[in-house]
């Protein structure tokens, strides 16, 4: 791993959201060993000029689906592992290269992939997976059609969810989840767009079964993430203890209360709504499913702007499934029309941080934190449009101090 030197560089502060001109970076071992703008001289293995572009911390994306290389969930049940990990191979390195270091999956990745990552076996982001997402029969994990009455399909590698009725059951499958070494737990909730046998106005899971997995993940001191689109779902999951809410798209004014209360977070999820209501059905999802998108698809954004005006803590999230995952970054051209550039920019990076339990670690470039950083042509508090075309303004991409792309 090289020592490197960046200078010449405008540093975007994203805590404060302006740039801080003419700095210098030191990297050492992957990490930021210093920054400002009069560092000492002392031998490095490589010198990168900057030449007055900005650097930034690298993006975090709160909710994908990595496994996802098709919109149908039920097809993907059926999927060999081989051919699944041969459709995440392409979609990590496609978000790596749009700047994203740092993804939490919200259902299918396990210990595997991320293993395969650190060691440099697969190139992508960092990620932090929850192995399964945790359904009820006939929730949003459940992908079985009406006529399969089969239960005993092998849960262990491709596929979305896991099923599990009953406090004893969720316990197991949470427990089962942490010893695989699982980051975070993800909880079904509510009825979604994907799964063939519920409706997006349930809910989902009991209440003593969503605490008894809120229990298992403090015990182990991770958190739940819980997909859930209603106010009513929404509500349930916060009072029972839930750190992250996924979608929200039907939450109405006493759930926005309820999550500053709690000092939860919301992960809006809006452009996967947008890409499947323009192309899920020619990316593969049965049609049926994909007309339940149109449920959704308009509240998304006025739930945005009634949680943005409450101060609500926001994290970067796009849920995109199959070939529509190359739309990544039109998340930040959706929320662009309620929420300006530099708490955009603080959704996917320092916010996603705190969500993720890694303050001090990511999402800040500052001494001590991991070199994760990207070199952009152009300022994105000015245009976070240069932020959508990696081709053109990604210049530099490094994660852990490895550089991934070097067109400085």
């Amino acid at each position: 791993m090289a020592n490197i030197r960046i200078i010449n560089a405008h540093i975007l502060d994203v805590v404060q959201g302006f740039l801080l001109p003419k700095q210098c970076l030191l990297i050492k071992d992957g990490l930021i060993e210093a920054v400002g703008n009069d560092l000492p001289e002392e031998p490095v293995d490589m010198t990168l000029d900057a030449a007055g572009r900005v650097v930034m911390p690298g993006l975090c994306d709160a909710h994908v689906h990595i496994t996802a290389g098709t919109p149908d969930f039920v097809a993907l049940r059926h999927w060999p592992p081989s051919y699944v990990a041969a459709h995440a191979k392409h979609i990590l390195e496609g978000m790596l290269m749009r700047g994203f270091t740092t993804v939490r999956d919200a259902g299918g990745a396990d210990f595997g992939y991320a293993q395969a990552i650190e060691e440099g076996l697969l190139t992508g982001p960092r990620l932090l997976f929850c192995g399964h997402a945790l359904s009820q029969t006939g929730g949003h994990g459940d992908m079985r059609l009406p006529g399969d009455h089969q239960t005993d399909h092998c849960f262990c590698c491709a596929g979305l969810g896991k099923v599990c009725d009953g406090v004893a059951e969720v316990r197991k499958a949470c427990r089962d989840e942490i010893r695989k070494g699982a980051h975070q737990i993800k909880l079904m909730v509510s009825g979604g767009v994907a799964s063939p046998t519920d409706r997006i106005d349930s809910t989902q899971f009991a209440e003593d079964e969503i605490q008894a997995a809120v229990e298992e993940t403090e015990a182990a001191n991770i958190y739940v993430m819980a997909h859930a689109y209603t106010n009513r779902a929404i509500k349930r999951a916060l009072e029972a203890g839930v750190r992250s809410i996924e979608h929200g798209n039907l939450i109405e004014f006493d759930g926005i209360e309820l999550l500053k209360k709690k000092g939860a977070f919301l992960v809006p999820t809006l452009s996967t709504y947008d890409q499947l209501a323009l192309r899920g059905v020619e990316a593969g999802m049965p049609e049926a499913l994909q007309k339940k998108v149109y449920s959704v698809l308009d509240a998304g954004l006025q739930a945005l702007e009634a949680a943005w005006k409450a101060d609500v803590n926001i994290v970067f999230g796009t849920d995109l499934l199959g070939s529509m995952h190359d739309a990544q970054l039109k998340e930040f051209a959706i929320r662009g029309e309620i929420i300006p550039p530099d708490e955009l920019i603080r959704s996917a990076t320092v916010k996603a941080a705190e969500l993720f339990n890694l303050s001090g670690q990511i999402g800040v470039l500052a001494e001590g934190y991991r070199a994760d950083l990207l070199v952009v042509g152009g300022n994105p508090l000015d245009d976070p449009g240069v932020l959508q075309q990696p081709e053109k303004h990604l210049k530099l991409i490094m994660k852990d101090g490895r550089i991934y792309k070097n067109q400085l």
